[in-house]
């Protein structure tokens, strides 16, 4: 099977209302204007770090997918080096022509660059072509990502953590001192 060939190439601004449709799905929830905002940030950014990048697949001239790249470690309390591939998403009608292979190949290209040996990403839990096609290229699942409105969280925790305050440091000192004292009534001299 013969593939149309795909050009990957750093993002330009003039990407920047492409890539908001194409990342639709995982961008801020709100006015289109302020997503627009958000990406032409990240595409500039990005444009001047050397361990970001916004990376472009074209077939035939036309934007097909993207990937947001960035040197990073695994997580911040694991510090090893590792690439983190940020939404590798392609348009549907470009599917299965060898777009996320290019994509990925791009990032591994980017490791390798800054002599990175892992590459790490992740796909929603509920795309499952994105997970198997992840899959078949050796991704491991390494984590569940969750995330929650903090007031959502809030309201679930139980009520005797929430009303506690956090004791002032007087009250601490007072508390050591009290615990002294007792301690010291409870010695007997002999």
């Amino acid at each position: 099977m013969s593939r149309t060939p795909v050009t990957v190439r750093k993002a330009e601004p003039y990407d920047v209302a492409t890539l908001c449709e194409l990342w639709s799905d995982i961008l801020r929830k709100g006015a289109r204007d302020d997503q627009l905002a958000d990406v032409a940030r990240i595409v500039e950014t990005a444009s001047e770090r050397a361990d970001q990048c916004v990376a472009v697949a074209e077939v035939d001239g036309e934007v097909a997918g993207a990937v947001y790249l960035e040197a990073t470690t695994f997580t911040p309390l694991n510090l090893e080096p590792a690439v983190l591939a940020v939404s590798p998403h392609v348009f549907p009608q470009f599917r299965r022509k060898g777009v996320g292979s290019a994509l990925m190949e791009v990032a591994c290209r980017f490791a390798e660059q800054h002599g990175i040996q892992h590459v790490q990403t992740a796909a929603a839990s509920e795309a499952r072509d994105a997970n198997r096609f992840m899959a078949r290229l050796s991704f491991a699942p390494q984590a569940t990502l969750r995330a929650a409105a903090t007031s959502s969280v809030r309201s679930r925790l139980p009520q005797a953590r929430q009303a506690t305050p956090a004791a002032s440091s007087r009250q601490r000192i007072d508390r050591v001192l009290a615990a002294r004292r007792t301690r010291r009534e409870r010695v007997v001299p002999g």
